[in-house]
């Protein structure tokens, strides 16, 4: 093992269906969440008290300063830091303009290295959390004195919204878990929805539950004040954990903003004194175990690879067995310990979240394990959580994840409903280790995933960034920058071998090392070229998909900064992250942060060069965004919204907005498809949300959320009042509309599904199910006075699943004929001659669904697109014309990339043409058939939400 070199160079001590991620520090959550506050113009900013010593940089849609540096100003040398800190920035509010730092910064954590204190505060609006609101004062404290020496992150002085709920809580928790049930398993009707009399609940609801965390100010604008709903359970189709964060508006009951908490492996100096000793230096990952204090003892294991290692380990007297428990290394602290658990009889989704029951320790007779542990990965993990709480204990003087000695619990062998789990997780209490299949080794049996899971708690015990957008991408390339250093360290790989940027590449089995790798921080990817714009409802808004761009930026400053001395760009970085990032932080920020880190501890002029040149390297540069090209046409752009979908019929489309900034609860609007004329606002802007519209080109029609019910309503395009159709206490969604008559679906009480009818003139619907909970109806679509949707109905003792027509004069019904036994149905679309559908025949398989096509009548059932065999697709959306059939698909692979994202596909009517509908590299979604073979579709390439267009296929791509 190579150890690191003592001395130093001047150095000292990150159905789709959802948000369309923006691009940039608040904006990753802020483009289609809209986190954005209004900007105060300059002229209205008071000047400052004093000119700062360095530049100040400004802060965006705020008056406080983003960041000022090289600051010497005198602080109260008596006070806690915190009040120290407060009295700073009251003393300066012409600088900071924030009226009562005591009243509205809280403080979260002090971090103390040496003389140097950092003091993190929260921002609180008339005592409500700020999400990403948190403001970092630097100080030194030395020789009874004290001084500031810079500050920054994020303070939003435009909040001015109320912080009364007028939602009843009970209402927001039932919408959350209504809205992580639709958005999990809205896309088919299956058999996963079969309900009986004596439960009378879907497996969706049954397996999810929520809890308020309270109000939360999202500050986007005046603010927009919320209930944090945390949603967990198992998702029903697949059995993978859920563990959400809802943010359900408190004025209207929208859910505005929604991701994943599980952190996955995978789609996963001397000017300041805090310069280590050289001794601290030499130690940092070594294979040396801590001396051992009562009760723990020495032993040994035998890892993966057959490498036999020390381990320190627990001796029971009584029971006279050992066990994995290393009670040695925070023995002068907390006295907490590094524990191994077996949980290779827990299923994943019990394990997420929560502690599980079940668990058991690695006991041995003797104090040397091999066999039964190391092939259940339980010595990797316990030997690899020793290495990393050294690595930061030795290297940053952090003592544990939160750095106050916290205990590191690691689980090794969780299953997915008892077969193999091929994945790892931080879920903010403990390390999660899956088992491992015929081809992956277990989880825990590389270094550099430990290292990465471990790492994102000291991220969430640091800058905390929110795990979605481009701040989730910046948790997942801090997580892969600091497991990797680790791993070259102590495997002793140089930086300059080709492959010591891979992560995971000792997973596989029977794969090279370069073949199996998860990512390679050598890939050389620049934003401008090969970032994706995502959905936050796929891969959490590209957490992994976009997370080399910043840590290869990061591993190049590794390799280049100091050859001889990688452990400074390792300080650099952790200066950054513990004392410069908030939650909110995109690139531009994060880049701004080590820039000023590395002026912090002293680099010279040709390293901080050296800084700037890997981030340019890498596109990370102010404006990176708008270098990001598309090939359809934009009818609508930055539309600033979440799930709320698109619709065109007529020669129209229709869509929800908010405004540029994201500052308003979103209106519908309605234009015309080929680009012509002004877009026109169709929907009051009265404080409610206006969602899922549809349109044949003659009205357009929509689901109000209020308070305590949804409304449906309509209105002429050609203008004229609008009308309240129906009132809804249940979701509803997919609405459709022809020559007036409205049809949708609705969500029970009990998560059961039904598709209903609104005639001219109707005041209640008709259920084309009788809305029975033994039925369940769903995805309608709509045409020639016809209804299509999927049908899941009692046959004896058992289920069936099919497509049903239904005429909304007559009232008869005709089932489609079925090519064998279908599973689930997806997506149906009607037309002038045929019924489509997706069919899933074989659940067992990567997703893959036929495109199936039928005659009105139910006769002549064939695929266009089999579900099986080259060229079979996963689609999970579909819209339909007389000439052709889109859907919204994705490709089979084995990791994310821009050809495996949701696509848009059009097939012909018979199945003998297929083409991709646009090159662009973002996301595709929402499909909408204008006629003929021209689609529009909600596409997130540039980073925000735009609605765009293509009159015809783009072709292979």
């Amino acid at each position: 093992m190579r150890k690191p070199r003592a001395g130093t160079s001047g150095t000292g001590t990150d159905r789709a269906e959802g948000l369309l991620a923006r691009g940039a520090g608040v904006a990753a959550l802020v483009g289609a969440a809209a986190l954005l506050a209004t900007a105060v113009p300059a002229a209205q900013a008071a000047p400052p008290e004093r000119t700062p010593a360095a530049d100040v940089v400004p802060g965006t849609g705020t008056r406080t300063p983003a960041l000022v540096g090289g600051l010497h100003e005198s602080a109260d040398a008596e006070a806690a830091p915190a009040d120290a800190a407060r009295g700073h920035l009251a003393a300066q509010q012409g600088r900071y303009g924030i009226a009562d730092p005591r009243r509205d910064l809280t403080p979260v954590q002090t971090l103390k290295q040496g003389a140097d204190e950092t003091v993190r505060l929260q921002q609180k609006h008339h005592g409500v959390e700020v999400l990403g609101g948190q403001y970092l004062v630097r100080m030194e404290h030395k020789d009874g004195k004290r001084v500031v020496t810079g500050t920054s992150g994020k303070y939003f002085t435009g909040l001015t919204t109320s912080t009364t709920a007028t939602v009843a809580e009970d209402t927001a928790v039932r919408r959350a878990v209504s809205s992580v049930a639709a958005r999990l398993g809205g896309a088919t009707l299956g058999r996963k929805d079969i309900r009986r009399a004596e439960g009378a609940k879907s497996a969706a609801s049954a397996a999810l539950t929520g809890t308020s965390g309270g109000l939360v100010v999202i500050p986007r604008g005046a603010g927009v004040l919320t209930y944090r709903v945390t949603v967990r359970g198992t998702e029903a189709n697949t059995g993978r954990p859920v563990l959400q964060d809802v943010y359900v508006d408190a004025h209207a009951g929208f859910p505005v903003l929604q991701y994943s908490r599980i952190k996955t492996l995978t789609a996963p100096k001397p000017a300041t004194g805090t310069q280590r000793p050289a001794a601290a230096r030499a130690a940092a990952g070594s294979d040396t175990p801590a001396t051992p204090a009562h009760p723990g003892t020495s032993g040994t294991g035998v890892k993966y690879s057959g490498e036999k290692v020390p381990l320190n380990i627990y001796f029971d007297g009584a029971a006279k067995q050992y066990s994995l428990v290393d009670h040695a290394r925070m023995a002068a602290t907390s006295k907490n310990t590094l524990h191994t658990w077996d949980a290779r009889a827990v299923d994943v989704g019990d394990a997420s979240g929560r502690w599980p029951g079940g668990l058991k320790e690695f006991t041995n007779p003797g104090p040397d394990y091999s066999g039964d542990a190391t092939a259940a990965g339980a010595v990797d993990a316990h030997w690899a959580a020793g290495q990393v709480y050294d690595y930061y204990k030795n290297v940053h003087g952090r003592d544990s994840l939160d750095g106050r000695g916290m205990g590191i619990d690691s689980l090794v062998g969780v299953t997915l409903f008892g077969g193999p789990f091929v994945n790892a997780f931080w879920d903010g209490q403990k390390m999660v280790y899956g088992g491992g299949d015929d081809q992956y080794k277990t989880l825990s049996a590389d270094l550099d995933v430990v290292g990465h899971e471990m790492t994102h708690g000291v991220v969430e015990n640091t800058a905390n960034l929110v795990y979605a957008g481009q701040s989730g991408a910046l948790d997942e390339a801090l997580a892969d920058y600091f497991g990797n250093a680790i791993d070259v360290t102590v495997s002793g790989t140089k930086m300059d071998d080709p492959d010591s940027g891979l992560i995971g590449e000792d997973l596989c089995r029977t794969a090279k090392p370069r073949d199996c790798a998860l990512r390679d921080l050598n890939d050389g990817r620049t934003t401008a070229k090969d970032y994706l714009g995502v959905s936050f409802a796929t891969d959490n808004g590209g957490v992994h998909l976009n997370s080399t761009i910043f840590s290869g930026a990061l591993w190049d400053i590794r390799q280049d900064l100091d050859p001889k001395d990688p452990f400074l760009a390792d300080e650099l970085v952790y200066k950054a992250l513990t004392t410069y990032m908030t939650p909110l932080d995109g690139y531009t920020e994060a880049r701004n942060a080590i820039l000023a880190a590395a002026e912090d501890l002293g680099l010279s002029v040709r390293q901080q060069n050296i800084v700037k040149r890997s981030f340019n390297a890498h596109g990370i540069v102010p404006g990176w965004e708008n270098a990001i090209g598309v090939d359809s046409d934009q009818l609508f752009g930055k539309i600033d919204t979440t799930g709320t979908g698109t619709a065109a019929g007529g020669g129209w489309w229709a869509t929800s907005k908010s405004n540029d900034d994201g500052t308003e609860p979103y209106s519908i609007w309605a234009g015309k498809a080929d680009g012509t004329g002004s877009p026109k606002l169709i929907s009051p802007n009265d404080g409610r949300f206006h969602v899922y519209p549809a349109t044949d080109g003659k009205s357009v029609v929509w689901a109000a959320f209020g308070t305590s019910s949804l409304d449906i309503l309509s209105r002429p395009i050609a203008g004229g009042p609008i009308k309240k159709l129906y009132t809804s206490t249940t979701i509803v969604q997919n609405l459709r509309v022809e020559n007036g008559t409205v049809v949708f679906e609705s969500y029970d009480s009990f998560g059961g599904r039904h598709v209903g009818f609104l005639k001219p003139g109707d005041r209640e619907p008709t259920w084309v199910d009788g809305g029975t909970y033994a039925l369940g109806t769903a995805l309608p679509s709509l045409h020639h006075g016809k209804a299509a949707y999927a049908k899941l109905y009692p046959v004896g003792d058992d289920y069936k699943i099919g497509v049903e027509t239904y005429d909304i004069a007559t009232g008869a019904t005709r089932l489609a004929q079925q090519l064998g036994e279908p599973q689930a149905i997806g997506q149906t679309g009607i037309t002038g001659k045929n019924v489509f559908w997706l069919a899933d025949e074989n659940p067992s398989d990567q997703g893959q669904m036929a495109v199936r096509r039928a005659t009105l009548a139910g006769t002549g059932t064939t695929d266009i697109s089999a579900e099986a065999g080259p060229g079979a697709l996963i689609p999970f959306d579909l819209t339909a014309s007389d000439d052709a059939v889109t859907v919204n698909t994705l490709l089979p692979d084995t990791r994310y990339r821009n050809e495996t994202l949701p696509k848009l596909w059009q097939l012909s009517a018979d199945g003998t043409r297929k083409e991709r509908v646009s090159c662009n590299r973002g996301e595709q979604l929402y499909p909408s058939s204008a006629g003929g073979r021209k689609v529009v579709w909600l596409d997130g390439t540039t980073g925000f939400t735009d609605l765009v267009t293509r009159d015809r296929p783009a072709g292979t791509c």
